[in-house]
Order: structure tokens, then sequence, then C-alpha cells
């Protein structure tokens, strides 16, 4: 029978079983002590809150070496001991609170239809029961904070099945190496480089191999190429004001090209904004006011306003007029060439061709045109490139640089044997971490020891002390970045919970969100 009152759903109904089965000792019973009636919440319908009102009987168990004297009959799927809600429910609810923990949960249940407690909640995330990790052959380690800089956890993530398999308190190589110990299954370990998870693998899984993450070992790197370009950066700010162009003498004094079309002649919002600039100027030395200005030559006050307080013109037109081309980073080279007696279009765009320049050839005849005119200025030189900025071209790929940047690459190579030879040496890394010859790092090493690095020197000898897990890294598939995926999840959860989380229940919601 079905009830609808007080917006909630009433379903009433009794077991129809002639006889009931002893929970202790298996045996069936038709003998009925006697009768009552359970409610349970069921799973909303509509948006409403469903209960089911069961008539249940209560069965005297008839064997008699039983300790059980009565029992109560259970109905498959639907009740189990003393529970309030039916397994469809507690099931929801503890999917809920594994997602949100305890008060968002409790607020999108209650919008469902079923409301429930936030203490409630927790207890079900508490009760559910964790998965097995089974047999695990590779697995991953990697650390988390709790509270940055004070506590932090650990992560154990099995590579094979990507997922979390255990979350131990606490970062030192003792529980990691039980847990391992546990688990002699254990073939290939991924870990960073640290020297904690270096000795919790030799101590627990002796057999395995160690991995060293290839993105710890780049991030490396990248530290020691920045300390080597920041030391050599003075080569390249001398090199860069050396080269310079300088304007020969028989060349006249030329307009700036932005302030100039194709034709070398101005710009009509050049000109317009020139003629604006001069009239509010001219009044403003005649002591008028702002919003007389602004009557008299019929412009908006804020407009008058920014014309009177720009310093030069220049203020008022670069923002304006600026716009990137790709011969821009090859302007200056072409004005020395053509400072130096080379005003051949078709060669010149022939030679900025092989330096990378991707553009047409009519805009590097044009450009010289206008040279030849004399109406286009010199370009301004080039700004020295800063240390961040070099240390990052030569990290990235040849193939994926700008062309401005390739040509400023080759120029600071080209100032700085040092930083030359660098590059040389990231670039091999780098092909040695894409094709997995973990076997030329020796060669690798002996070749950066030869050369006055002092920081990629202490990067290679800080790969020897951890030499086979690093040739390891740098040899097979395995690395940690599914474990830096569950160690961002782990982090997101702990922020969800406002880090007020106890260690056993953030422990549960990250292994069962997996």
């Amino acid at each position: 029978m079905v009830d609808t009152s007080a917006g909630s759903v009433w379903m009433r109904g009794r077991s129809r079983a002639r006889r009931g089965r002893c929970p202790r000792c298996g045996t069936p019973s038709g003998r009925v002590h006697g009768r009552y009636a359970r409610r349970l919440a069921d799973a909303a319908l509509g948006g409403c809150a469903v209960v089911v009102e069961l008539v249940v009987r209560r069965f005297k168990c008839v064997a008699g070496t039983c300790p059980v004297v009565t029992f109560v009959e259970q109905v498959e799927h639907l009740t189990r001991p003393y529970a309030r809600r039916t397994p469809l429910l507690q099931q929801i609810l503890g999917q809920i609170a594994v997602a949100l923990a305890a008060r968002p949960a409790a607020r999108l249940a209650r919008r469902l239809g079923v409301p429930v407690a936030k203490d409630t909640l927790l207890r079900l995330v508490r009760a559910l029961p964790e998965q097995p990790a089974g047999a695990v052959r590779v697995v991953g380690v990697d650390d988390f904070a709790l509270r940055r800089r004070h506590v932090y956890a650990t992560i154990l993530v099995d590579l094979e099945m990507r997922r979390p398999v255990e979350v131990i308190e606490g970062r030192d190589a003792g529980p990691v190496a039980t847990w391992l110990a546990a688990h002699p299954e254990i073939e290939v370990v991924c870990r960073d480089r640290g020297r904690a998870y270096a000795e919790a693998a030799r101590a627990g899984a002796p057999q395995a191999l160690q991995v060293a993450d290839r993105w710890h070992l780049w991030h490396n790197l990248c530290e020691a190429v920045e300390k080597t370009v920041a030391a050599h950066h003075a080569c390249v700010k001398t090199a860069f004001a050396a080269a310079e162009p300088v304007l020969a003498a028989d060349v006249p004094p030329p307009l700036p090209d932005e302030y100039c079309d194709v034709r070398g002649r101005p710009r009509p919002l050049v000109a317009r904004t020139r003629n604006r600039y001069a009239a509010v100027q001219e009044l403003v030395a005649a002591g008028r006011s702002l919003r007389g200005i602004s009557r008299d030559l019929d412009l908006d006050y804020y407009t008058v306003r920014r014309y009177a307080r720009a310093d030069s013109l220049d203020a008022l037109l670069a923002p304006a007029i600026h716009r990137r081309t790709l011969l821009d980073a090859y302007k200056p080279w072409l004005y020395e060439q053509f400072t130096q007696g080379q005003r051949n279009a078709s060669h010149l765009y022939r030679q900025i061709r092989e330096q990378g320049y991707s553009g047409e050839r009519t805009t590097v005849g044009r450009y010289i045109r206008l040279l030849k005119a004399g109406v286009v200025a010199p370009p301004a030189p080039r700004p020295i490139p800063a240390p961040r900025a070099t240390a990052r071209w030569l990290l990235t790929h040849p193939d994926r640089l700008q062309p401005d940047h390739t040509v400023t690459l080759h120029e600071v190579q080209a100032a700085c044997p040092h930083l030359d030879a660098t590059a040389r040496h990231v670039r091999a890394f780098a092909a040695m971490m894409t094709n997995l010859t973990g076997s030329e790092l020796p060669a690798w090493i002996d070749q950066v020891r030869q050369d006055d690095l002092p920081h990629l020197r202490q990067f290679a000898d800080g790969l020897c002390h951890d030499y086979d897990a690093v040739v390891a890294g740098l040899s097979t598939p395995w690395n940690s970045g599914q474990v830096e995926g569950q160690n961002t999840r782990a982090k997101l959860i702990k922020r969800m919970g406002y880090g007020r989380a106890n260690f056993d229940l953030l422990r549960k919601r990250i292994l069962l969100q997996a």
C-alpha cells in the first residue's frame, strides 16, 4: 500500500515468506514469536522522502544447541539488522559523503529529499570497507603536505591499476619500508630523488628496481641551467650592447616607421592625434581650462585631460599604433646590413629566411624601399634578454621557439661559449629522456665535467649519487606522472575539508575516491 502525505511517500507492506532462517546456525524455522513494524528510509522519489514501513516477524530458533533464542526475518536487498535505511540509500549517502564530506554532503542530501546529519555522514565514511591493495607489481611513492612545511603524508599508488593503495602519515623511511616489506611481489618502485624514499625502497623492497622520476630530473636540470645563465649574463649584456646599430652619416634623420603607412605617408590616426595634441597644448599654454578646451574643440573632457597631461606625442601614439609583425625581430639586422651598403632586398630576404623568417619577400622589399627613401627610423635596439627568458629558451625544444626567440638565442650562444655548451648539454639530456637511452648517461656526465660549468657539473655529480635509479628513469617507461596526478587529487580532497579532517577520515576519502 502506498500513501502520500505531508510531502513524503509511505510504502507499507509485509513479508510473504513462510519460514525464516536463523542467522547464527542457519536452521529454518516457522514458529512465529511475534510481529512488529520497521520503518526504513529509502531513496527519494521525485524529490519527496520515501519511507518503507514493513511488518516483520520474529521467529523462534528450533535448534536446541543454538544460543539464539529468537531472530527477526530479513528481506533481501531491503533490510539489514538494526538498519534504519535501505541498502540503496545507504550506498547513495556513502558515495555523497565520500565525495563531499560532512556539511556539503548534508546540504546536497537535503536537496535530494534525504535529510541527514553531517555527523551521520562522517560515520558512514568511516564505516565503508576499503578495497584491498592486492598484488602490487609497480608502485609509485610521493609525499604531500597536510600542513605546508610542517606536517606531511605519503601516498603510494599502484601504477598499473592507476589508483592509490595506501596513505601513510609522515614521510619518514620507516613506515614506507614496512609497507613495502609486506608486499614482496613489488618489482618496480618509482620515486623522487629524496633520500628517505630511496632508503625505504632499499630496506623494504631490495628486490625491486628503483626508478627516479624524469620530471624531477628535468626540474633539477632546469635549476642548474638557470644558475648557469645568471652567472654568464654579463657576457650577454656586453654582446648586445656592442651590437646596437649605428646610424650612418649619409642617412638623414628619418621619421619613426610606426607613424607611417607602407608608402611612408603619415597614418590618418597619427595626423589626427598630432593636430589635436598641438591644439590642446596651445590652449593650455594660453591659460584655458580643460572644460573650456572641451567646449572649444568639441572633445570629451577626459580626452582633453589625457592630451593635456601627456608628456609628448609619442606617449599618445605608442599604445594605439604599435603592431608586431614577423619582420620586427629582423629589422635591427636588416638596418645594420643596409648601413653597411647591402641594399639588395632579394639577397637580404634569402639571408633572413635562413635565420627563421617566415614572412613574405614583399614585406622585406617594402622595408628596404622605406630605408632608401629615409622615411623610417632605425629600429630600436633589441632589449637584452633576461636570465630567466634565456634559460627558458635553452630548455625549450628548438622547433617550439618563436622566430624572434630563435634569433635571439643564436646571438646569445654566439656571444657566450659557456651558454653554447650549456645548450648542447641540455639538448643531449632531453634526447636521452625522450628516447629512453639511459645508457648514454656516463658519456653525458663526462662531457659536462670537461666544460667549465660548475652548476651543471654539480648536477651531474648529484646524478652519480643515485646512478642506478637515474639510469632506470632514463631507460624504462615507468615514471611518477600518475603519482603526481593522485597527489593533486589528494590535495584537492584535503582542501575540500578546509584542512580540518582527521588523518583517518582524509585517508579514507583518498582511498575510496580512487
